[in-house]
């Protein structure tokens, strides 16, 4: 049991991660990513819609016809993302407007609805739920990495949006190389997002063969 949770953690996170391995759910990825705290955002409504969207869908597997398992599967997934649609524009509404569309989006994000069918579907709840958690971990990591790379190069700070999630007292946790810095543009633009992100895979595949 234990090596079977320590390889699920160990795909999730690196072996199999979505952005980086599978390269699923690039839309949003590259597109969001203009900044650490947009990326952490999408990512944690990613996380939390994998994670609920997967237990549900194990925990229904047995009772689901394999003729109308991907319509229940997408309604599932839909009710999920519903719900935390609403939760993101209530409660964080100036990071809803910058996310926008993205948020409901993830109902056809092919990394919810691969697990779902590939995983969820065929596991024990806990199984699931740790798979998703894995997934979701690793989706989100990619997005802050690349987000705070173009942010970086881009404007010269980190975290200069943290208020849009914590409150205005992180406004104090920007962190700026100075108003002497002069940014990329590349960086900013959509084609410093497929460079940065074709960057992260190179150097995953380098890790890899030097580990090898």
């Amino acid at each position: 049991m234990t090596n079977d949770f320590r390889t699920i953690a160990v795909n999730g996170l690196w072996r199999n991660n979505p952005g980086l391995v599978q390269l699923l759910g690039l839309c949003p990825l590259l597109a969001v990513t203009n900044n650490m705290v947009n990326g952490l955002g999408l990512g944690l409504a990613t996380l939390i819609a994998l994670i609920s969207s997967n237990v549900a869908v194990s925990l229904m597997r047995n009772f689901v016809r394999q003729e109308i398992r991907i319509p229940a599967f997408i309604l599932i997934i839909a009710a999920n993302v519903t719900i935390i649609d609403m939760l993101i524009k209530a409660f964080f509404h100036e990071l809803y407007g910058i996310l926008g569309i993205f948020i409901p989006l993830i109902v056809t994000n092919c990394i919810v609805l691969g697990r779902s069918e590939a995983f969820a579907s065929k596991n024990h709840p806990l199984h699931a739920g740790l798979d998703s958690l894995m997934m979701g971990v690793g989706f989100m990591l990619v997005l802050m990495v690349l987000g705070g790379m173009r942010e970086l190069f881009a404007n010269g700070t980190l975290f200069s949006q943290a208020h849009l999630m914590f409150g205005e007292a992180a406004r104090a946790w920007t962190i700026s190389l100075g108003k002497d810095f002069h940014g990329l543009l590349l960086a900013a633009l959509p084609p410093g997002a497929f460079i940065g992100l074709g960057l992260l895979v190179a150097l995953k595949n380098w890790i890899d063969k030097r580990l090898a």
